[in-house]
């Protein structure tokens, strides 16, 4: 999954080089309140954009966040943030990293280091919001489709939940029909219905290339995304199942649209929601799964963690440190109920765990979403499915790692007749062919979908969809 705090991960566990004069005077004298940001260099080329957010209160104090919109859309808030000595210090305790750095009047930037995983990293930050699309190509990717289109393009709208009304597109394979149909469900995250990335938008593709083949596409964006209205601050995955339940609810309204031909074509975090619906609704014909789990969201995030700081350069016994700490922290925060209760729990266990921090691992590791996936283990759902599924996993996903989830999948589904687990090679999570398969490549990859994924997904739906 793309949850912001292993998402972050990823980004801090690479290196940038940052050389500066550290002029003790000018440091004392700057004002850190603002907006600052920095690039970490990664070891395929690419340059990830890294934003500081600092705020002052009116009696002084500070507090802030880090954001990488390479990476992620979600801040992660900082633990403390102080001046010491004439230097900037800072941790960011929901991806264990830390950072300190001195003001470099000659470039007017702070030049520190940050550390996190074991490693020691420069970084420099300047004033100022990190620059739109640095790491991205302002330009659209190869693979983005361009008119004209042999099929019809809708706009729509349809009702979830009170107080969720979803926006999306509609294609339509030309003709009276009715057609086949297939649902997209995106990944973690505030998505939109492209499930656009870095300049990449795979479900743009994937539903030009469905459509192409005759099977109408549904791809909508996100509660309180784009067009679509609701909150999600508080929302879990059981409740974007929902608005799943909603799409397939709205499309069984539709003349076009055959009924008894429609399937769910779930990614990451969608890759759990389909068996969800799929179990619910016995109607579903198919479900696709581009790097669905088949473990546990805990054990998920441990995999991701540990696999990307392998790629980082992390030692093992960093990486040991790291998950011990973390198992801790997340232990004195699992069975409490509110805030209030983590917090309290916290302060008893950690006592030399700073407010701020404590506040900022509670946000992180306490909220809804967070709480629901570490704990939900989807292999239930998918032990029930009597339906075609197609499972995908790639061979170099770092998010939703193959060695665990693979075997863990095949032994889910082992009961159903119609079934198909396939590994693809040389893909990563966003099924892109890759190098080594670390986020930090996603930039860098022009390619938004592997020529594989799209024939091996485009094919089976076909079949499958046959009258």
């Amino acid at each position: 999954m793309s949850s912001s705090l292993t998402r972050w991960a990823v980004g801090l566990g690479l290196a940038t080089v940052a050389m500066g004069l550290l002029l003790a005077h000018a440091a004392r004298t700057q004002e850190i309140a603002g907006a600052w940001h920095g690039r970490l260099q990664v070891p395929s080329g690419a340059a990830l954009r890294i934003g500081l957010q600092v705020s002052r209160t009116p009696d002084g104090r500070l507090s802030g966040f880090l954001t990488s919109p390479d990476q992620t859309p979600h801040p992660i808030p900082l633990g403390t943030v102080r001046m010491e000595a004439g230097k900037l210090v800072f941790d960011a305790p929901a991806v264990g990293a830390s950072y300190q750095g001195a003001w470099d009047g000659a470039r007017q930037a702070w030049a520190g280091k940050l550390k996190q995983g074991g490693l020691d990293m420069p970084l420099t930050f300047k004033k100022g919001p990190p620059p739109q699309q640095a790491s991205a190509p302002a330009t659209a990717r190869p693979q983005t489709p361009k008119p004209p289109f042999p099929y019809r393009s809708l706009d729509v709208a349809f009702d979830s939940v009170p107080g969720v009304r979803l926006a999306g597109t509609l294609t339509l394979p030309e003709g009276a029909g009715p057609f086949p149909a297939a649902v997209l469900i995106t990944g973690s995250g505030p998505q939109d219905r492209d499930e656009t990335i870095l300049g990449h938008k795979p479900f743009l593709v994937l539903a030009d290339n469905l459509t192409r083949r005759g099977i109408a596409v549904l791809r909508v964006d996100d509660r309180g995304v784009g067009q679509s209205t609701g909150e999600r601050a508080d929302a879990t995955t059981a409740d974007f199942a929902k608005d799943t339940e909603a799409a397939v609810g709205f499309l069984r309204t539709r003349r076009d649209i055959d009924p008894a031909r429609i399937g769910l074509i779930g990614h990451s975090e969608g890759g759990i929601i389909a068996p969800m619906v799929a179990d619910a609704d016995r109607r579903i014909a198919f479900v696709v799964l581009m790097a669905g789990s088949a473990v546990p969201g805990a054990e998920v995030l441990q995999s991701q963690r540990e696999a990307i700081e392998r790629l980082a350069g992390a030692s093992p016994e960093a990486i040991a440190r790291t998950e011990a700490q973390l198992a801790k922290i997340s232990a004195a925060v699992a069975d409490t109920t509110t805030p209030k209760q983590a917090l309290a729990r916290l302060e008893t266990e950690f006592p030399g765990l700073p407010p701020a921090r404590a506040k900022a691992v509670v946000d992180q590791l306490g909220s809804p979403w967070m709480r629901w996936f570490a704990a939900y283990d989807p292999r239930p759902a998918l032990e029930k499915l009597r339906i075609p599924v197609l499972a995908l996993n790639g061979s170099k996903d770092t998010q939703v790692v193959p060695q665990i989830n693979v075997p863990a999948m095949r032994q889910a589904l082992k009961d159903d007749p119609k079934a198909t687990v396939i590994e693809l090679p040389g893909l990563n999570h966003l099924f892109q062919d890759a190098g080594t398969g670390a986020p930090s490549e996603y930039a860098t990859i022009q390619e938004t979908l592997s020529p594989l994924a799209l024939k091996t997904i485009g094919d089976w739906v076909t079949a499958q969809t046959k009258r």
